[in-house]
């Protein structure tokens, strides 16, 4: 049974103008976001500010992990021309930088490597100057599939561990903490000065020291940058909340987080791993020129 949402964990969601004017352009270009389909609570306010992270390839998920709440089951093919589309609508709503994500698509050879490739490509020759992040899944282990990635040459890679290691059975059960952790690591071989990523939720039954752990084993592997955040159910069908992590003990595991050398971490409950995703990779590249 899940414990009852406290009052400061609630949020009025935004519904003006801009609002509206992304989510018509979203449905009028046939994009999806994560956003919408992993129902965050930060969207009205991100749609207020013009930004979104794409869902690419579709809105049906090959896995089936339960905090999730991204539909599952048989994706369809890819569409050759969402690319140029999410191109398109980075330019009509002017952003600075964007964030690309995907379902994870276990039906494909490359996992979508490829498709994640053109994406960035197609940003990049239609908006020059954009920053660009990409939050991959773990390809199921693929080398080939991370270089394809890798060498499209992304703003930040983000890849999110999202929960402990002894929790992975129950929560994602077609994940493996040790290959998304070795992700991360190869991510730092290939190219050693691209920022990389991650970030957690809280609330699904972790101890402190378990999540300090988890932090240990991102920086051995290099990880630039972290994110904590609340787990929120989305439905009586996935994972219960066991615990509501209060405010203070976020600022407490940035403060240690900050210890162990990420470059930014951004932790509280309403973070998610794209939430203000501009200003953790300000930060980074201003701490690299710094030193």
């Amino acid at each position: 049974m899940s414990v009852k949402k406290p009052e400061w964990l609630r949020k009025r969601l935004p519904t003006g103008s801009q609002t509206q004017k992304v989510e018509h352009d979203l449905s009028l270009n046939r994009l999806h976001t994560i956003c919408q389909e992993g129902c965050c609570p930060n969207q009205g306010e991100c749609f207020a500010r013009g930004t979104a992270t794409f869902l690419a390839m579709g809105n049906v998920c090959t896995r089936n992990c339960r905090f999730c709440a991204v539909t599952s089951g048989r994706p369809g093919p890819l569409d050759e021309h969402e690319p140029k589309r999410i191109a398109e609508e980075v330019i009509r709503l002017g952003l600075r930088y964007v964030v690309v994500t995907s379902v994870t698509r276990d039906d494909l050879d490359d996992g979508g490597a490829a498709h994640f490739a053109r994406i960035i490509e197609e940003i990049m020759e239609k908006c020059p100057g954009v920053g660009i992040e990409v939050l991959i899944p773990d390809f199921k282990g693929s080398k080939e599939a991370l270089q394809t990635v890798v060498d499209a040459r992304p703003s930040v890679l983000n890849h999110n561990v999202e929960t402990i290691p002894i929790l992975y059975p129950c929560v994602r059960p077609q994940a493996d903490f040790g290959r998304s952790v070795e992700l991360l690591r190869r991510v730092k071989t290939m190219n050693p000065t691209m920022v990389t990523k991650s970030g957690m939720m809280l609330g699904l039954g972790e101890k402190e020291s378990d999540v300090k752990n988890v932090m240990k084993e991102l920086r051995d592997a290099g990880c630039d940058i972290l994110t904590i955040g609340q787990y929120l159910r989305p439905s009586e069908n996935h994972h219960p909340v066991v615990e509501y992590v209060e405010p203070h003990k976020y600022d407490e595991y940035k403060a240690t987080a900050l210890e162990l050398g990420f470059i930014d971490v951004a932790a509280g409950p309403f973070v998610r791993s794209s939430y203000k995703a501009l200003d953790s990779y300000i930060n980074a590249v201003k701490y690299r020129k710094d030193y």
